[in-house]
């Protein structure tokens, strides 16, 4: 099951530069933006967006850290700072129309670029490295498919 409450996106650099997808549907239809998606039922958020990362183009991706996160009334999303780990990007023909490899810089100047996305790559070029990288604190009560935390 999905929910539209708890999203989550990555920023994934691959030989220097990030990639995006051109989207097909709602009001970024035709614009392009960081991959992303809502979290699943009983799926941890770096599942959810390493899952979205390859249902969206075909690349396997994994979170290494949190570089943000977006609040809204009735939504929050996470955005994940992303290491490679395999696959050519593509474009899954539904969702998105196209997949890119720009660097930052790049696509910041862009005019079909999401306003959230720009965003996101202005603070990403300002400091990339401030983020909250994944703890190694392991519970006594839960198991690792249970929780994860950031920061500590």
């Amino acid at each position: 099951m999905s929910n539209r409450y708890y999203a989550v996106c990555g920023i994934l650099e691959i030989d220097g530069r990030i990639l995006f997808v051109r989207h097909t549907y709602g009001q970024a239809k035709d614009r392009i933006l960081i991959p992303g998606g809502y979290v699943k039922e009983d799926e941890l958020p770096t599942q959810a967006v390493a899952r979205e990362f390859y249902e969206e183009t075909k690349v396997r991706a994994e979170a290494l850290s949190v570089f943000s996160i977006q609040f809204k009334r009735d939504q929050w999303c996470v955005v994940f700072r992303l290491g490679y780990v395999s696959g050519e990007p593509v474009s899954d023909g539904y969702e998105n129309s196209e997949v890119l490899l720009l660097t930052p810089e790049e696509a910041v100047q862009r005019p079909d670029i999401t306003n959230m996305s720009r965003a996101i790559l202005n603070a990403y070029i300002a400091d990339r490295e401030n983020t909250l990288g994944k703890g190694d604190y392991r519970s006594i009560s839960l198991r690792p498919e249970e929780f994860e935390i950031f920061g500590v």
